[in-house]
């Protein structure tokens, strides 16, 4: 409902033209227009508009599966736990449960061209998924890009989180 399959006549020439030759290898140029119908697929407006919206909810914004007290995969759980030890404040976050809605599990892969969730955005810039979020984690990059866009919590607000405990 939200994406729409897009087909080019040109693009199925071309595809029709490889199938017609199957011993010619597709040249270099041609290899991008190798795609099936499934993978050629525009973002709705409404899809779009509303991915946008999430992105722009909090400065901190993760795309998970499940939910940031009870994460259904390990690189969710990871990613959370990673945030966590940052300290981002939860006042400056927002998660989005992608298991939730199948047109935002595709379409927020589609909106980043990223294969992979979860992912996260900081003030509306796409970071990367787990893998990238580890890597930044363990080398110092994720801790000064989330100081840069003053998103951590304050001690204060740290303090005052513990006590409520």
């Amino acid at each position: 409902m939200f994406s729409r399959t897009v087909f080019s006549r040109s693009i199925l020439r071309q595809t029709a033209a490889a199938v017609a030759r199957p011993t010619a290898a597709p040249t270099p140029a041609f290899r991008p227009f190798l795609l099936t119908a499934s993978q050629i697929r525009l973002l709705s407006d409404q899809t779009r508009q509303a991915i946008d919206k999430a992105v722009g909810s909090a400065p901190v914004v993760l795309f998970m599966k499940g939910t940031p007290e009870t994460p259904q995969c390990g690189f969710s759980r990871a990613s959370i736990q990673i945030l966590g030890l940052q300290g981002v404040d939860p006042n400056k976050f927002a998660a989005f449960n992608v298991l939730e809605d199948p047109e935002l599990r595709q379409g927020i892969k589609e909106y980043s061209d990223w294969p992979t969730i979860p992912q996260l955005y900081v003030d509306k810039e796409f970071i990367g998924g787990c893998d990238i979020i580890v890597s930044m984690h363990q080398n110092g990059e994720l801790a000064k890009l989330l100081d840069e866009k003053k998103v951590l919590a304050t001690e204060a607000e740290a303090e005052g989180e513990e006590k409520k405990e």
